[in-house]
């Protein structure tokens, strides 16, 4: 559970701004989604591959 402590005279868009930074750095909601769903072990390594694959295809494009 998120907790953000909001001061006397703080406004309350200032205190939804942190709340949101701080939920994004914990990636709470990432993790949420990806439990929602089982994925085998073979897939997420098959995920993570193509997202590597991806990424050095993409670097080595933009470096030339």
């Amino acid at each position: 559970m998120l907790i953000i402590h909001v001061k006397a005279e703080e406004k309350i868009d200032y205190a939804l701004k942190r709340y949101k930074q701080k939920q994004r750095r914990t990636q709470l909601v990432q993790e949420l989604r990806e439990r929602k769903y089982f994925t085998k072990p073979s897939m997420k390594k098959r995920q993570q591959q193509l997202k590597a694959e991806y990424k050095n295809k993409y670097y080595s494009e933009n470096n030339n």
